[in-house]
């Protein structure tokens, strides 16, 4: 029996989710379709996106307000292309505030069976979201162990599925190696600088990641700087890096075969003596790869002044909250200062293991050493439309 399955993506996380999640449906299932919107790692997976995924990439409400009209019109188009194609599944990954408005859509007009991989956060700000989403979705597949009964209160069904970081391979010393000759490093400790996979992220944070890895280095003239570029954002980080300081190496993945852009990403991750990085799931890639980091982010005013007082959490880093501690340091908003984000680098260098082991934590409680998380999100995914069809859906 086939399966027709239309899936949105709006960001590269979600980008990577859905790779996973389309390559373990077609492990377990002989004949699978895919249609939708997402980035490189789901149209590896036989994706043909309907509109460039980076379209969909915006992050803060402010951030958000010029491009509203446009985003309502991609919504609307997406929305009519899944009634249109009448797939047995819709599954939507992470974007909210993109991907919820398409399926209240769907819901609204059909019977299309509705699916969201990535829970809410309805721990950390919000919690009425959950109960407003269960209004258009059915299913839900949660990256974190305790989030199921969150979605189950709220009249969905959710499953625990792991995330795919636990499973995606680690650079060998070799692999190192290999980058550090490619890069010209030869044996000089480095710092991996992440200001983030959106171009309004790029443009905030560039100058003051700049400015903090400046102050860095002064202090510690041995380190170098190596910046793993998204290929979206590539271009603006090679264009801000021209007033970092000297040296500093880009990669940049539009100018290499994507195995190679992988294989270096993952080398530059692994050989790093510490990150800075933009809040976001990278963080969880730094902690596969046991690099510990410091995390910095600032919105602009609006946003930060309204995310602030609806936060019911102390901490935005996921290692943070997966582990139950609070070793890696943050700079948010106001303290998202070139002086103070150069402050913690050094505190994390002089003491990098403090990290370690939450680090492991993390993995550990993710689901390493387990079923591939995509998989699991297949089997979830197969296992709820089963009984959807049982119930006469």
């Amino acid at each position: 029996m086939s399966l027709r399955v239309f899936l949105v993506a709006g960001e590269p996380s979600g980008d990577r989710l859905g790779g996973a999640l389309m390559e373990g449906l077609q492990q377990l299932q002989a004949d699978v379709s895919f249609d939708g919107v997402g980035g490189a790692f789901m149209q590896e997976q036989g994706l043909i996106s309907r509109f460039p995924m980076d379209e969909l990439s915006v992050m803060g409400i402010a951030e958000v307000l010029p491009k509203y009209r446009h985003l309502k019109r991609r919504i609307r188009e997406t929305a009519e292309a899944v009634i249109a194609a009448k797939p047995d599944v819709l599954i939507t990954i992470d974007s909210p505030d993109f991907c919820l408005r398409v399926a209240k859509i769907v819901k609204a007009h059909s019977d299309i069976p509705t699916v969201h991989y990535v829970a809410p956060s309805v721990w950390a700000w919000r919690p009425k979201r959950a109960v407003k989403m269960a209004r258009s979705i059915d299913h839900v597949l949660a990256l974190l162990s305790f989030e199921p009964p969150y979605m189950e209160a709220a009249g969905m069904t959710c499953d625990f599925v792991g995330h795919p970081v636990v499973t995606e391979p680690q650079a060998t010393s070799e692999d190192i190696a290999d980058f550090r000759n490619a890069y010209d490093l030869g044996d000089a400790p480095y710092v991996l600088a992440l200001p983030g996979s959106r171009r309004s992220e790029v443009g905030r944070l560039a100058p003051v990641f700049g400015a903090a890895l400046q102050e860095f280095v002064l202090k510690h003239p041995e380190f170098r700087i190596v910046v793993p570029a998204g290929a979206s954002v590539a271009q603006l980080v090679q264009e801000n890096v021209q007033s970092w300081p000297e040296k500093t190496v880009v990669i940049d993945p539009n100018d290499l075969a994507v195995d190679v852009a992988l294989r270096h990403k993952r080398a530059a991750f692994a050989g790093a003596g510490l990150a800075l990085a933009a809040s976001g799931t990278v963080s969880l890639e730094l902690a596969a790869a046991r690099t510990p980091m410091v995390i910095a982010y600032t919105f602009k005013w609006l946003s930060w002044q309204i995310m602030k007082r609806m936060a019911l959490i102390d901490t935005v880093t996921l290692v943070n909250l997966v582990s139950e501690t609070r070793v890696v340091p943050e700079c948010l908003g106001p303290d998202c200062t070139a002086d103070g984000i150069a402050a913690q680098l050094s505190q994390v260098l002089e003491t990098p293991h403090a990290q370690t082991e939450a680090m492991a934590l993390t993995m550990k409680r993710l689901g390493a050493g387990g079923a591939r998380p995509g998989v699991r999100a297949a089997q979830s995914v197969l296992t709820f439309l089963s009984k959807s069809d049982g119930q006469g859906r």
